[in-house]
């Protein structure tokens, strides 16, 4: 695995290890996605319904059709009552995403310059002229 630059990697952007990608990390998704799942798991009534949609995404792992498993994963999420994987975050997290961004958004840009260059002059954009 690729070391984190990020003085907080939990919340983070970055380069893959072949710098062809950048790769958005957000544990707290992750976490909260396991809460919900825990406490729905703790009624009856949730486990069984979550039971049996995990078994119908188990079995469709042996070989997955186009699309079936979206639809199976959905089941899951609506089983388990979750919410939207969104998180909130301050103005001090957004500033420090956003130069992790700028920093990734340079190293892939090294390909494609006219395109980097664009994107840096998108209006409403910072840089945008």
């Amino acid at each position: 695995m690729i070391e984190n630059p990020s003085s907080e990697p939990q919340m983070s952007i970055r380069l893959r290890a072949d710098w062809l990608a950048g790769i958005l990390r957000a544990d707290r998704i992750r976490h909260d996605t396991l809460v919900s799942l825990g406490v729905a798991w703790g009624s009856d009534e949730g486990r069984e319904d979550i039971s049996l949609q995990l078994d119908a995404l188990a079995e469709a792992m042996q070989s997955p059709r186009e699309g079936e498993l979206d639809h199976l994963v959905e089941a899951v999420e609506d089983a388990a009552s979750m919410d939207y994987p969104e998180i909130e975050i301050d103005l001090h997290t957004a500033l420090r995403l956003r130069a992790e961004l700028d920093a990734v958004i340079a190293t892939l840009g090294r390909f494609n310059p006219t395109r980097a260059r664009l994107a840096r002059t998108v209006p409403g954009q910072r840089g945008a002229a």
